[in-house]
Order: C-alpha cells, then sequence, then structure tokens
C-alpha cells in the first residue's frame, strides 16, 4: 500500500533545516518530492558533517526519500524548466530570505499563472511581511528572540538552546501542517494559494502557555529546570545512579498521598502546603531538598519499577544510546534501514505516522546531488538525451 499522498508531487527549492523537515514528512506520507539544487553545489547541509563514506548525516537526516535535480535558478534557461516544471506539480515549497523568489521573478504571482492551483508555501525567519521581514534568521536567533531560551536553563542561570533545532523543525511542522489543510481546502474550491509561515511566529505559537500566563497576569515566565510552573512534582530528580523524570498533576486524582509513601515521607500528607499541585508549586522552595534527598535514595530502575507498580507517571532520563535501544521505540520501528545505491544500508529515524490503511515509511535514502535529473525532466518535459547534453554544457543542471 502507498501512503495517503501519492500522487502529489512537490517541488522542493528549500535548503538546509526548516522546509527541507516539512517536504520530508510529506515525502514520508507518500508525496513524490524534488528537490532542486544549484549544480555542482547543491544544498549548503550536504556539506554538514559527520559523515559516512562520504554522506553528510545531517542531510541524510532530513531529506531521506526524495528525488534530487540540478537546475540554475539565476539563468533564464534554468527559470524556464522552472516554469514549465511547475505545471506538473501540485506544491512549491522554498525558505529563502522574503523578496529572493520574486526578484528571480519566480515569485507566487508568477508561479500561479502557470498553474492556478499551485500550493506556494514559502517559510521564513520572519514571515513575509513586517519589520523584519528582509532580515536572515537561524535557529538560534529564532529561538533567542522567541523568548524560548529565556525560560529554558536552570533558575538565575544564563539562557539556554534545548538540544533539538525547535526553531527551525517546529516552522517545519507548522509548514507541513499547512499544506494538507491546503491539500483538503483545494478539494472545495478548486484552487491553490500561497502560505507564509515565519520560524519566529511559530516559537510564539509553541509557548502559548508562557505568552498568556504573561499576557493576563503581567507575570514574566523564567527558567524553571526540568520542573513544570503549576504543577509539584512534576520534573526530573537526581537518583543514586542516573535520572528520573515523574509527573503528579494533582487535582481529583492527586497521587500525592501515594507518592509520599513511597519516599518515606508520610508527614507531608496532609501538611496545608500540599494540599494541590499548584500549592505545592507556590511551596517549592521548601519542598525542593526533602524531595532531591528523598530521590537519591534509590537507583532509577529502582524507582520505575516502585512508581511504576503504583501507577504514577515516570521514567528514566535516557542519553541517545539508550532512547534507541528502548523496546518501546524498537517496537514501533522508530530505527529503521533505508538502501543508498553506493552504501549499502543506512539506519535512519522512521516516521512517526501509523496509519492502518496507508503506510507512511521513507523509501529511499536521501540523493546524490543531481541523481533524478534525467528521469524528471525526461518524464516531465520530455526533453531529449539531446537536449540534457546541451544543458549540461551550458551548466544549467
Amino acid at each position: 500500500m502507498s501512503g495517503p499522498l501519492e500522487g502529489i508531487r512537490v517541488l522542493d527549492l528549500s535548503w538546509v533545516l526548516s522546509a527541507p523537515y516539512a517536504t520530508m514528512l510529506l515525502s514520508d506520507l507518500g508525496a513524490e518530492v524534488i528537490k532542486v539544487e544549484r549544480p555542482k553545489v547543491g544544498d549548503i547541509a550536504r556539506g554538514n558533517g559527520p559523515f559516512v563514506k562520504g554522506l553528510s548525516t545531517y542531510f541524510l537526516s532530513l531529506n531521506r526519500g526524495k528525488k534530487s535535480i540540478t537546475l540554475d535558478l539565476t539563468s533564464q534557461k534554468g527559470k524556464d524548466i522552472l516554469l514549465k516544471l511547475v505545471k506538473h506539480v501540485d506544491i512549491v515549497v522554498q525558505n529563502f530570505t522574503p523578496g529572493t523568489m520574486e526578484k528571480l521573478g519566480l515569485g507566487y504571482e508568477t508561479l500561479k499563472k502557470q498553474n492556478p492551483k499551485i500550493i506556494y508555501a514559502a517559510c521564513s525567519g520572519f514571515g513575509q511581511t513586517g519589520p523584519y521581514a528582509t532580515k536572515p534568521a537561524f535557529d538560534i536567533i529564532v529561538q533567542a528572540m522567541g523568548g524560548i531560551m529565556s525560560i529554558t536553563g536552570e533558575p538565575d542561570g544564563p539562557p539556554i538552546r534545548p538540544g533539538a533545532s525547535i526553531g527551525d523543525i517546529a516552522a517545519g511542522l507548522f509548514l507541513c501542517t499547512a499544506i494538507l489543510a491546503c491539500l483538503q481546502e483545494r478539494h472545495i474550491s478548486g484552487k491553490g494559494q500561497m502560505i507564509d509561515i515565519s520560524m519566529l511566529d511559530s516559537q510564539v505559537t509553541l509557548q502559548e502557555n508562557a505568552f498568556v500566563r504573561y499576557l493576563n497576569t503581567g507575570e514574566v515566565p523564567q527558567p524553571l529546570g526540568t520542573r513544570h510552573p503549576v504543577f509539584t512534582p512534576f520534573q526530573v530528580f537526581p537518583t543514586k545512579d542516573g535520572y528520573i523524570a515523574l509527573a503528579l498533576t494533582g487535582g481529583v486524582n492527586d497521587q500525592w498521598p501515594l507518592f509520599c509513601s513511597l519516599i518515606g515521607r508520610l508527614e507531608l500528607i496532609d501538611d496545608d502546603r500540599c494540599k494541590d499541585g499548584w500549592l505545592r508549586t507556590q511551596h517549592y522552595k521548601e519542598l525542593e531538598p526533602i524531595l532531591m534527598e528523598a530521590m537519591k535514595t534509590k537507583t532509577t530502575q529502582e524507582w520505575v519499577k516502585e512508581l511504576e507498580e503504583a501507577g504514577i507517571p515516570c521514567g528514566p532520563v535516557n542519553t541517545i544510546d539508550k532512547a534507541a535501544a528502548d523496546p518501546q521505540i524498537q517496537s514501533r520501528d522508530m530505527i529503521i534501514e533505508v538502501e543508498h545505491p553506493e552504501l549499502g544500508k543506512l539506519k535512519v529515524v522512521n516516521t512517526p505516522f501509523k496509519l492502518s490503511r496507508t503506510p507512511s515509511k521513507p523509501v529511499r535514502a536521501s540523493p546524490d546531488l543531481g541523481e533524478h535529473t534525467e528521469e524528471v525532466l525526461k518524464g516531465l518535459l520530455d526533453m531529449t538525451d539531446r537536449e540534457l547534453l546541451e544543458l549540461r554544457k551550458a551548466g544549467i543542471i
């Protein structure tokens, strides 16, 4: 069975991380994604290490399942070819600085004339409008400006960048969501439209609780380490040999009495400071040393066993190697192998989409630069071998 997006074709002009992440998800879902890259140079992500037998693992992690063609969009011939390709695709994706595509003569209004049903998805640091629109941006910049670094880290510590590129990844997720929504709407209207996704907007959206809390109370959120701003205990604790995460939310089915029993602090059960999760959070400074001391008395696995048997949500803090080997992740086939024509089998992270009728998964490793140029130009534009040879000599492909 093919994925749910079988028959959908994407022309992917994007590079590096944010939009390539979105188009990779579309590929996982069954779309044919044609990645357009500069001749000889390609996506600069191809140069990002570490490398396995000359292949960028960074590039592999974002471009599996795609096809690659080379096309010089600074040349008129290259632009003409792109405009012809637009007639044969459903979606065009790009993440250049706003105005770049218009300067090339390839903006939405131009592409729409070639294909009125085209969905044109643009992702940028700050969006297509506003005072920062033409400023370049990278993941760390939007994380910093969006506020998430200010609430990440330990109290009174410096701002910390989260361990994943959530500035890029969040924008990629929202871009993919918007594309799917526009595909659905096109079934009704028969028309395409332009999508404008901002990495900075996406950061604000990710922090809905922090922003709404500030906007309605005036309280500026601060870094809290691993703990929750509302519930206690809801954080990572050190154990005798590592760390454990546990979560008590309070409320009607508050597990606090059970937790106090397990850690041997029965006197806290009826303490007025501990009646619910919010009260415990307000008195966190008094509770913290007590809870920290108690959790250090046993190993992580000992605590996991006891807490799980009691029905208290918890889990070990895994390093990446332990997470990859976790039996739950293994049973869900989240680590799989894809075939590379030269390097053989390569391990990648599988798609999280689990669908009952139209299974989704990566179909191949990342493509070599221009690997599918002839296939695409012959198949979609009926180009001859002679035409392709002339384009190569001219450096167009």
